[in-house]
């Protein structure tokens, strides 16, 4: 990509991610907000200008020792700041207002924008964009805000270096000089002065500082990879200590820390430079307006109150030039949160475009209907091929063959959610299907909201609960129903799998998937809930991968999945389907 074509597509990365929310349905609100707080940045860019003005009344004061003057222009200060602090305040408070609404519109969005079409889960399959809480979370805060911050203090700029350019131009007055035996007047002089040195400053600190851009957009990944390996500790605490794997975990940690460390030592070598060159030229634009101005005063061209107002005039107008310089680290973390940002929704965009060769329909049929289906693995290996059969209402079927021919992988189309590969599978319309995965997922919250997921805690009676933990085994649950917990920590695998067993009596669906569902059961155990299953869902249809062929004897037909019957060299799986 050339340079040219760089800068247009990151224009429109920008555009297009800032744009939506002004033309939203909350723009009136966003805009008039917007409004009020840029008439309050002109307010106390106004008020400045009569700081200027007091300055050089308060120092001819003090110059002619005139202490009435001087005792009135106090009075005078406390008019001035009263009400500029007032403003200042209110701009504050109206600009982080006018950022939570932003963010909290934009997070809403990115959210149910990662959530739809399972996005999420094709991503992660892909391994197409990392790290997706940081972007939504961290990135999506450091948009709203810089932006924000950025415009708000290029405009207070541009009004300030309008306001007072014309001022500085007035009170410097020409400066001649002779070149060549000819004499040069140079009208406003100071103004000239003040765009040279903000123009070189900032092309200094431009120059020093390029490198931050990329260095902060590589920290926060960094820092979001090394958040992501202490979390899969917490999650996997148990399994980790058992292994005693704290060496390795420690190891893993230390890497990826390292990559905190060493660019965090890059940043703090640019920002070193930048410091330096910044710092100085703070410090050199405090004396620079009085050397400049100094040879007139000394001559009595101008009184000492002048020669404060050109200072206090030259510090605004050389602010306001600077505007580039002051916020360059903010820009430089700003324009990384754009490139993260673009990055994940081009990713989002990818995965919602991803094309489902697996066409997965819901028609007026009355069992579920696989059609030619083949599935292929995300690098494009083939893993099943030709699979046709039929779910009929109060099925059962258990399905079976050697680990990773693909199984997991079959419910996964049927589910919708796997799109490689190809053939037709048809649902009926209004049938409620229900996948169990051999893990189930617990959300933290209380054990009711855990057994409900996730339908609202809500939508089962206390009653009905209690009723189906007692008959999955889990009668010392049955008195937790508001206890809050991280019930996927709190409860081993096999309670973990009888509280999934419940959920599915408490939704009553018309086709159930288990999937290794009862794994980490005991054999008792689990034919008594298989037996519950046929008492409780007599009209459902019940689809099992199983290893265990004790649960044989609760299923009509069994799909089997080899390849024993294949070419050499061909290792895709094949379906014969047997009775029971």
């Amino acid at each position: 990509m050339t340079a040219n074509k760089k800068k247009a597509f990151d224009r429109r990365a920008i555009w297009q991610l800032i744009k939506p929310y002004w033309i939203s349905e909350e723009r009136w609100k966003a805009w008039g907000l917007l409004a009020v707080i840029i008439a309050l940045v002109l307010v106390m860019v106004y008020i400045n200008v009569l700081f200027t003005d007091w300055n050089r009344t308060m120092y001819d004061s003090i110059q002619n020792k005139d202490y009435v003057a001087f005792k009135r222009l106090l009075w005078q200060f406390c008019y001035l700041a009263f009400p500029y602090i007032v403003v200042a305040t209110a701009r504050v408070y109206l600009t982080q207002s006018l950022q939570i609404r932003w963010r909290s519109w934009m997070t809403d969005k990115y959210m149910a924008k990662w959530l739809a079409h399972q996005a999420y889960y094709r991503m992660e399959q892909g391994h197409i964009a990392d790290n997706p809480d940081q972007r939504i979370a961290e990135d999506l805060r450091s948009l709203t805000s810089s932006t924000i911050s950025l415009v708000l203090g290029f405009i207070s700029s541009a009004v300030t270096l309008v306001s007072f350019v014309g001022i500085l131009w007035a009170i410097s007055g020409p400066v001649s000089f002779a070149l060549m035996n000819h004499e040069l007047i140079i009208p406003g002089y100071m103004v000239w002065f003040a765009i040279a040195y903000a123009g070189v400053g900032s092309w200094i600190i431009w120059w020093i500082g390029k490198p931050l851009v990329v260095q902060s957009f590589n920290q926060e990944r960094f820092e979001a990879n090394y958040r992501f390996g202490l979390i899969r500790i917490r999650e996997h605490a148990e399994a980790i200590a058992l292994y005693r794997g704290e060496r390795r975990e420690r190891g893993e940690l230390n890497l990826r820390f390292e990559d905190i460390r060493q660019n965090w030592w890059a940043i703090m070598r640019t920002t070193k430079s930048l410091n330096i060159a910044v710092n100085f030229y703070a410090q050199f634009a405090n004396i620079f307006p009085l050397l400049v101005a100094a040879p007139r005063y000394f001559s009595g061209a101008i009184t000492l109150g002048v020669l404060m107002q050109i200072s206090s005039a030259f510090g605004q107008v050389q602010d306001a030039l600077s505007w580039f310089i002051n916020t360059f680290t903010t820009l430089a973390d700003w324009k990384a949160s754009i490139n993260r940002l673009a990055g994940f929704n081009l990713a989002v965009e990818q995965a919602q475009k991803q094309p489902a060769s697996i066409s997965v329909e819901r028609n007026n049929v009355g069992a579920i209907l696989l059609e030619k289906v083949d599935l292929a693995l995300p690098d494009g290996s083939a893993l099943i091929a030709g699979v046709n059969g039929t779910i009929h209402f109060g099925d059962r079927i258990l399905v079976s063959g050697p680990s990773g021919c693909g199984k997991s992988t079959l419910f996964r189309a049927i589910a919708g959610i796997w799109p490689y590969g190809g053939g037709d599978i048809q649902i009926p319309h209004k049938s409620k299907l229900m996948f169990v995965p051999q893990s189930s997922y617990l959300p933290i919250g209380t054990l009711r909201s855990a057994l409900a997921y996730p339908a609202d805690e809500g939508a089962y009676t206390d009653l009905a609960m209690r009723h189906y933990l007692d008959l999955c085994r889990l009668s010392h649950l049955k008195d937790q129903l508001d206890v809050y917990n991280n019930w996927g920590n709190r409860l081993s695998p096999g309670e973990q799998q009888r509280l999934a067993f419940a959920r599915v009596f408490l939704t009553r669906p018309e086709v159930v998937f288990l999937d290794e569902a009862s794994s980490a059961m005991d054999g008792e155990t689990e034919e008594a809930l298989y037996s519950l299953l046929q008492e409780e869902l007599p009209q459902s249809a019940i689809v099992s991968i199983a290893h265990r062929e004790t649960v044989a004897r609760y299923h009509q037909q069994r799909w089997h999945f080899s390849n024993r019957d294949n070419a050499p060299g061909d290792s895709v799986s094949r379906l014969s389907i047997q009775p029971l």
